[in-house]
């Protein structure tokens, strides 16, 4: 029996207890996958300088995002159709991050709806949104957060168009599948039972939220990309951004900016933050890493807005790296669906509490006492650190 002591050990986990088609859905990226690679690998190249004789007897890892006290610089990323790996999956992540103190974003394309993350939490948590054609149901949308006391809406802005994800397609997730690759996929998710009755049977899966009025038909995945395709906005500019502001009270955070250029604009429209994603590696394959472009927007912006960044965090080593490098905070999406996964509300948890473990250790041999004070020079200057960054050109 495996004791899980990282969030690499809740990954296998939840690779156990997921039928394939949902591992690889969580787990893939687009194309051939050279981005949902470096977005680890240029991580783990990041080296730390470790300082010695320095009091870190009393650690302290909260910090405050778009005004908020967090008890360590983590948000629960929003994942669409989370509810089909765990039974209610979303209300159950939201209700972790409450108790642990880091916010909790929700997907547009949630399997719970905003209204029932709201029964089971107490806080307000942050609401996702994708533009939708109709933008009398966007309205309706944003008002239907708004009302549910939604303070924060993270707006992502890198799905113009569906990226091409080959698991999927190898997976029978189209509508269009060949028949065997539907009768394959019935059967591997027969033989996970556990999954099967607890999340297929007792977790009412197949109904979306946020979105059943405007997509009846999005009774799966191969139907809910199929609508995607059809129903999200290709021509949102930036100009989008000032309708949504006149509907949104509260704080904008640009999701999806991958270079200095696109994060000055964001500023300039009136967004509060920026994340630096490439979508998990799930939409334009062969962008950069997150952690590599990360330091050049956040020079580019400077104090204009507050950086976050997503994208291979799956430590709270990680964590520091991208906060050295300035970030103010990490979005972690496949890290707590893992935890989700494998072990429900109780798995999310134990996830947080492994990566604040982790952040906590890494500030004390970095010598160190608070993440608010952590900095560029905590980064070791070699050449080989030189060239990670080196390689991406300035804005």
């Amino acid at each position: 029996m495996l004791i899980p002591a990282s969030v690499s050990d809740y990954r296998l986990l939840a690779k156990r207890r997921l039928p394939r088609q949902l591992f690889d859905l969580v787990e893939g990226g687009a194309y051939e996958e050279i981005t949902l690679a470096e977005n680890r690998a240029d991580i783990l190249a990041v080296r730390l300088r470790q300082r010695v004789m320095r009091d870190v007897s009393n650690i302290d890892t909260t910090t405050t995002v778009l005004g908020e006290k967090l008890s360590l610089p983590v948000i629960l990323a929003p994942i669409g159709a989370c509810g089909m790996v765990a039974r209610r999956a979303e209300a159950q992540g939201a209700r972790a991050a409450e108790a642990f103190g880091v916010p909790f974003c929700l997907s547009t394309v949630s399997i719970c709806s905003i209204e029932e993350v709201r029964q089971a939490t107490t806080a307000p948590f942050w609401f996702q949104l994708y533009m939708m054609r109709d933008r009398g149901y966007v309205r309706a949308l944003l008002e239907r957060a708004q009302a549910a006391g939604c303070g924060t809406l993270v707006f992502t802005v890198d799905l113009a168009v569906l990226g091409s994800r080959y698991r999927d397609v190898r997976n029978g997730v189209s509508p269009t599948a060949p028949l065997a690759a539907r009768i394959r996929t019935a059967f591997d998710m027969l033989r996970h039972l556990r999954w099967f009755f607890d999340v297929a049977i007792g977790g009412r899966p197949l109904l979306f939220g946020n979105i059943t009025d405007a997509a009846p038909l999005a009774r799966d995945l191969a139907h809910l990309k199929k609508w995607v395709d059809e129903q999200f906005d290709a021509s949102v500019t930036w100009r989008d951004i000032e309708w949504v502001r006149e509907i949104w009270k509260g704080p904008i955070v640009i999701k999806g900016i991958l270079n200095g250029e696109d994060a000055r604009a964001a500023a300039d429209v009136g967004a509060n933050a920026v994340v630096v994603s490439n979508h998990g590696g799930r939409q334009l394959d062969c962008a950069p890493s997150t952690i590599s472009v990360l330091p050049r927007i956040a020079e580019a912006v400077g104090d204009r807005v507050e950086v976050l960044m997503d994208g291979g965090i799956r430590s709270g080593q990680d964590v520091a790296k991208a906060v050295a490098l300035g970030a103010r905070a990490c979005l972690i999406g496949r890290a707590w669906v893992y935890g989700v996964a494998a072990r429900g509300e109780r798995g999310v948890t134990e996830v947080l509490d492994i990566l604040r473990r982790e952040l906590k250790v890494t500030l004390a041999l970095l010598g160190v006492k608070k993440i608010t004070e952590l900095d560029r020079s905590a980064i070791e200057s070699a050449d080989s650190q030189d060239r990670l960054f080196a390689r991406h050109h300035s804005d």
